[in-house]
């Protein structure tokens, strides 16, 4: 679907704009200071990774502010700053950043839940022996992530895009001594990269047709009016135009980093890193830069959509969202590791995200990641709350009875849970996930992402309410007794919990204010809103879906939380489904029994190859050569040099005889003349013989 209006550009840069690359330098600055210092200066290195995320966040404010004071009925503010990187030939090589509202959003998104949980990493990282080190690699990341919201190019946004990568594994792999956290590093990196090889064609595939990377720079930028008519009237073949086609590359790309179906593995082994990263990668960095990624080029995957239509690229992105909102649903149920199942519930939400992205246009689907970002960094606070309160226990199965141990943590915990159920009415999940569910209803080309991402919310209400279940009712399972983690960490969860219900404000259909300000239209108070056809019974459909799957947790889990070596209660009545979702549906077994076995087999051939062919070969020449060697040898020493070295001794041996003769001896002189004399005498007689 199309968006409603287009911008109307401003080219005149302010002052905010001038200065907006301050927002993602200030934090990697600070990372650049940090790794400076000794490990002992834990004070000063948290004092510099807070500043400077709050210098961002100062700055994103003003940025927005000023973007909301431009925005009219038929205009918006889009201001960018372009600059020649360098020059090759008669070409250039342009960078810059932009400010739009979809920018502004962002900035102040990313810099408000990362600024909370680098407070809160204070607190959970207080004992660790490499908290300097940490709160170094945290600066970098958040400073790529705002490198990645404000670029006004594709290459600009691809070298952050890749910092971005660089320090997710350095995170994930912080506690390296565990091969458990080396090895979901490495996997994350080689999983996404996977997804950044087709990111990068897309990236070559778009220069060599546009000649541009910049997404704006008045009227002729890759993203502007010319461009994408030449690259919607240029077939690429299997139906698609070449917009479509280089859309879908870089929607591989945001599939690796956000992900989806079939590049999701590494996101639910990234919990090996610590309780922070998971929270910052999950809801405010990594995996929000794929999604963000997609609204970026909306206008070239949207380009040739007939008013409320589609095109091939929105449609592959609307399935894999919805087929990978279901399917991390399904696995997030039969999960113990507290971590995980938040893990999967992300790939889950991350799904919904992209389908909205799909099915309604940038504004539905930005509105869920925004909320989502609040709502799931508060449950991977609280979880990281829940783990530090019982001595880093993380199974929830020797939890429970937490809520009266850790009240704080439990109220702001539930409020999170309840906002990613999608609980009706006073949740800002719930008012994000019917917006897409809202879409996906009136989606002309089939009805199957609907159900589909109905299902998902069921699943979702009922796994949380397991996990909530397990973790702060029934009984005290664990080996020690729980307790409430300090207020550097209940502070961010109570304003995180805040937010989580106060968002939806800006989003209900009484006040659409999210989506007219990502539109470019006007919004304005009216209940009214809410007798749109159809609307009321999709919310009381939605609501009764979040009922039965919470219901249906409750009544299976509810007060009657086994003994931790006690089968679950799906298992007990489900066995032959309990198990291939415990393992994950097996997709990383059958990655290992033929990814992972095709590469292992080939790395075994290339090494026959390396050492028996390619190595055969190397030895043969370096016999004939050795061969050739030894011939030269005898050619240049015993035959050209020993015959020159007999000429040479001869000649010196001649020259030495007449160096003698030629000493300057008068006597010698006579005798040779008398010699030569009688010689000539002897000459002249022999010769007048008869």
């Amino acid at each position: 679907m199309q968006e409603s209006a287009a911008f109307t550009p401003q080219f005149a840069a302010s002052a905010i704009t001038g200065i907006l690359w301050l927002i993602p330098v200030a934090p990697m600055v600070a990372s650049g200071l940090i790794a400076l210092l000794k490990q002992p200066r834990r004070r000063l290195a948290a004092g510099l990774a807070i500043g400077s995320l709050s210098i961002s966040l100062l700055l994103s404010l003003v940025a927005l502010c000023h973007v909301l004071t431009g925005w009219t009925h038929d205009s918006a503010v889009r201001e960018f700053v372009n600059f020649t990187w360098f020059r090759f030939g008669s070409s250039t090589v342009d960078l810059g950043w932009v400010l739009d509202p979809l920018a502004a959003i962002m900035l102040v998104m990313v810099s408000f839940v990362g600024l909370l949980i680098f407070i809160y990493s204070v607190g959970y990282m207080a004992h660790d022996e490499n908290f300097t080190r940490f709160f170094c690699f945290l600066s970098l990341f958040a400073g790529a992530m705002l490198g990645v919201v404000i670029s006004n190019s594709l290459l600009l946004l691809f070298m952050c895009w890749e910092i971005v990568g660089l320090t997710s594994y350095l995170l994930i792999g912080f506690w390296y001594q565990k091969p458990s956290a080396a090895a979901a590093a490495k996997k994350a990196f080689v999983t996404t990269r996977v997804g950044d090889i087709f990111f990068l064609l897309g990236i070559v595939w778009l220069y060599s047709q546009t000649g541009t990377l910049l997404f704006y720079n008045h009227g002729v930028g890759s993203l502007e009016g010319l461009a994408l008519v030449n690259l919607l009237s240029q077939h690429a073949g299997l139906g698609l135009s070449a917009a479509g086609a280089i859309g879908l590359l870089i929607f591989a790309g945001a599939v690796g980093k956000s992900g989806q179906l079939p590049l999701h593995v590494w996101l639910p082994d990234a919990m090996e890193g610590p309780t922070p990263v998971s929270a910052l990668i999950h809801a405010a960095t990594m995996v929000a830069a794929g999604v963000f990624l997609v609204a970026r080029v909306y206008p070239l995957m949207s380009i040739g959509a007939a008013p409320h239509g589609t095109t091939a690229a929105l449609t592959v992105v609307t399935w894999v969202g919805a087929s990978t909102a279901v399917f991390a649903a399904l696995i997030a149920v039969a999960q113990n590791d507290i971590k995980r199942i938040l893990a999967y519930s992300t790939i889950s939400q991350l799904g919904y995200m992209m389908a909205g992205l799909g099915l309604g246009g940038i504004a539905v689907g930005m509105f869920h990641l925004i909320t989502h970002a609040f709502f799931k960094a508060l449950l991977f606070l609280g979880a990281g709350s829940v783990i530090h309160g019982c001595h880093d226990e993380q199974d929830i199965r020797r939890m429970g009875g937490l809520r009266s141990d850790m009240p704080l943590t439990f109220i702001t915990y539930a409020i999170g849970m309840l906002a990613l159920c999608g609980f009706p009415i006073f949740f800002s999940g719930f008012w994000s996930k019917d917006g897409i569910l809202e879409a996906a209803q009136h989606w002309d080309i089939s009805k199957g992402p609907f159900y589909l991402l109905v299902f998902g919310a069921l699943l979702t209400a009922f796994y949380m309410t397991r996990q909530v279940c397990y973790v702060f009712f029934g009984y005290n399972r664990g080996e020690k007794h729980a307790h409430e983690s300090p207020k550097v960490m209940t502070l961010p969860l109570a304003i995180l919990a805040f937010f989580a219900i106060v968002l939806g404000v800006i989003g209900t259909p009484a006040w659409p204010w999210f989506h007219a300000f990502l539109e470019n239209r006007t919004a304005s108070f009216s209940w009214r809103g809410f007798a749109e056809p159809g609307l009321g019974l999709l919310m009381l459909g939605s609501s009764f879906v979040v009922f039965a799957g919470l219901g249906l947790g409750w009544w299976l889990y509810g007060n009657k939380t086994p003994k931790p070596e006690a089968p679950d209660a799906l298992e007990k009545s489900a066995p032959w489904l309990w198990k291939p979702l415990r393992d994950r549906l097996y997709v990383d077994e059958l990655y290992g029994a033929t990814v992972i076995a095709f590469y292992a087999w080939w790395a075994r051939v290339a090494d026959w190859l390396d050492r028996r062919i390619w190595g055969g070969i190397v030895a043969a020449v370096t016999w004939l050569f050795g061969l050739w060697a030894q011939l030269n040898r005898l050619l240049d020493i015993d035959w050209v040099d020993g015959g020159f070295d007999k000429t040479c001794e001869g000649l010196s041996s001649g020259g030495g005889l007449l160096s003698r003769v030629e000493g300057g001896r008068v006597q010698n002189y006579l005798r040779i003349l008398a010699a030569a004399v009688v010689a000539l005498v002897a000459i002249l007689l022999w010769s007048s013989r008869p």
